[in-house]
């Protein structure tokens, strides 16, 4: 192997070093973030299951809910697009991970 060659292939060796660093830093700290994340969305979870959030919802409905709430949570398919996205988004990492 030529000097020149030998070169290139430490230099695209040294880039795909340099990105995977950077990426499993991102990583860890996503992970990090996913682990405090977590807890909230069993608490979403639960909210739903429990009937309060249909509760909540047929009160904002009747009006007997202050006007400056926030209350995007209420919202008909907030909360289950959320859901269903964090369970979208877990299935793609499982299977990403796995391989």
């Amino acid at each position: 192997m030529d000097k020149q060659a030998r070169i290139d292939r430490i230099s695209r060796m040294e880039d795909c070093f340099d990105d995977v660093t950077r990426m499993l830093a991102e990583l860890d700290g996503t992970i990090g973030k996913w682990e405090d994340a977590k807890g909230q969305l069993e608490v979403l979870k639960d909210y739903i299951a429990s009937g309060d959030w249909r509760k909540d919802y047929e009160a904002d409905e009747a009006g007997k809910l202050p006007a400056g709430l926030k209350r995007g949570v209420l919202s008909q398919d907030g909360l289950y697009d959320l859901l269903q996205d964090a369970d979208k988004i877990l299935r793609h990492a499982l299977e990403v991970l796995g391989k």
